[in-house]
């Protein structure tokens, strides 16, 4: 088989070299310098496609030093700070599990768009930007605030890391908020024309009672018969509760497009927050009206549902796992609503 004909582009360190299984020539951009008594080379390859023009461009980025292979990695990333923290057996040691899986969902989210960014170049201007975007869930934005603090504050004490002042110090915190509302029957009617994620997320997180990233995150193999395993966030503790007729026919009709109810692939689930955008863009379009309510909204009208039902304080925490003084609080919206209907309802 004959060999192709070697292109005649010739420009001071370009060479040429011969892809056999390809059979075709491509272009490096090459430098080669001496160090200490021995000859040493570095080469780029330059993805060309046949394009002289394209070649061009990407010989001179070469000559320039601005080719992105030539880029040195940042030292000091946000994903070397991220795993710096979790594996550092002093800080594991003291944190409680629930702690712990709080804190990774806020470093994955951090993670998505700057793994690779340079810490040090982090300004204040875009973490307050980034407080203020998750401003319709205040505790997120909060704690997201909270989680930066803190890696910024390890990578310059623990990691002695040349950070300078801490971006995410004086930015005000939305603070404690007001309990959130339980959605009204409009809201939930609405579902049904609500997007299939969302859909099914808050199908589970009603009939489960469970806080919204324990529900979506709920495997089929949590749902065995009449049982179903729920995991308490706060405890890390599986608990079996009992499955009710409605969930058990959803799940037993749900598409099986991997091991979670909500699937991002056969072994993964879809992120919360992937979810929660859903869901965000879903409710704009109810208007403002429903711009109050949250998917943990859900889990609270589940206790409003149950005590509705006629079940005891001690059944709701059975389902919910909520605390005596959380069910007491719904309860009594939920006993403000049936007299209310006992009420109007004499009117006949």
């Amino acid at each position: 088989m004959r060999k192709p004909a070697k292109p005649r582009i010739t420009k001071p360190n370009l060479t040429w070299k011969l892809n056999r299984r390809q059979d075709a020539w491509e272009p490096y951009h090459r430098v080669t310098w001496t160090e200490g008594g021995k000859r040493k080379e570095k080469t780029v390859k330059l993805d060309w496609r046949g394009d002289a023009e394209r070649l061009d461009a990407l010989y001179w980025e070469c000559r320039s030093g601005k080719h992105v292979k030539q880029a040195k990695p940042a030292k000091y990333t946000w994903r070397a700070l991220i795993d710096a923290w979790r594996n550092d057996p002093r800080i594991q040691g003291k944190l409680a599990e629930g702690t712990k899986q709080k804190y990774r969902r806020d470093m994955e989210r951090i993670l998505e768009k700057n793994a690779g960014k340079d810490v040090r170049n982090t300004t204040r201007q875009a973490i307050r930007a980034a407080h203020t975007k998750l401003g319709e869930t205040p505790r997120m934005a909060d704690r997201y605030l909270q989680v930066v603090s803190l890696l910024w504050n390890y990578g310059a004490n623990k990691l002695d890391w040349p950070l300078g002042p801490n971006p995410a110090k004086g930015i005000d915190h939305f603070g404690k908020q007001s309990e959130y509302e339980p959605w009204p029957e409009w809201m939930v009617n609405k579902l049904e024309e609500a997007p299939e994620t969302v859909r099914t997320a808050a199908f589970l997180i009603l009939n489960t009672g469970q806080r919204p990233n324990a529900a979506i995150t709920m495997k089929f193999s949590d749902f065995d018969g009449d049982w179903m395993s729920v995991l308490d966030e706060k405890s890390d503790e599986r608990i079996e509760v009992f499955c009710p007729a409605a969930l058990r026919q959803f799940i037993a009709d749900a598409p099986r497009q991997g091991a979670h109810v909500l699937a991002k692939n056969l072994t993964q689930p879809r992120g919360y927050y992937a979810v929660s955008s859903a869901f965000r863009n879903w409710r704009g379009k109810l208007g403002p009206k429903a711009k109050k309510y949250v998917l943990h909204g859900l889990r609270k009208l589940a206790i409003i549902r149950l005590a509705e039902a006629g079940c005891s304080d001690a059944e709701i925490q059975a389902v919910t796992n909520q605390s005596p003084e959380m069910v007491a609080y719904y309860r009594k919206k939920a006993s403000r609503k049936a007299l209310s209907r006992a009420a109007q309802q004499r009117r006949k």
